[in-house]
């Protein structure tokens, strides 16, 4: 039987921080899902013992999403979705595919998580996902663009931590 997370928390400050996380990221909260901006699981263990259940390759992946800069892709298009290769800790935020609907897309040259509508996983998608259209070597090829482009130093350090860990083709 799966608990169900109460959120009755003794401070109101927290319960704000919550609902801003909520809001903020539209994460869906469920038992065993995780809140990536405050490091816990949301399935009811304590802020103080989970804050240390999140790993460094997590921490260093939720800052560098934060400093990768968004910018609106053109309605349909998906002409960056392809095969990709992500971290361990980004694959476990996806949700799951079978090894059919993984072949299919392999098959396709595509994403398994590309769908009519665009990404399905769009809200957790790997760092190597969020670089595209914000690099100079990763251009968008309609020309979109963020008002400005992501930090040199921030971009290699992506880069840098791409090689240092585990991929994992999806």
């Amino acid at each position: 039987m799966v608990r169900q997370a109460r959120w009755r928390w003794k401070t109101p400050l927290f319960d704000e921080r919550f609902r801003r996380c909520v809001e903020e990221n539209a994460l869906v909260h469920a038992p065993g899902r995780f809140c990536y901006q405050f490091a816990f699981p949301v399935c009811g263990i304590s802020a103080p013992t989970a804050s240390s259940c999140m790993t460094s390759n997590s921490q260093k992946i939720r800052f560098f999403r934060r400093r990768i800069p968004q910018f609106e892709c053109t309605p349909g298009c998906h002409d960056c979705c392809g095969p990709v290769t992500a971290s361990t800790e980004e694959v476990a935020r996806l949700p799951t595919k079978s090894e059919a609907e993984r072949a299919a897309a392999l098959a396709a040259w595509s994403c398994p998580y590309l769908g009519e509508n665009g990404c399905q996983a769009y809200l957790e998608r790997p760092l190597i996902c969020r670089l595209f259209g914000t690099t100079r070597r990763l251009a968008c090829p309609n020309g979109r663009a963020p008002a400005e482009m992501i930090d040199l130093r921030t971009e290699q350090e992506i880069y840098q931590f791409l090689a240092e860990t585990r991929q994992v083709l999806i």
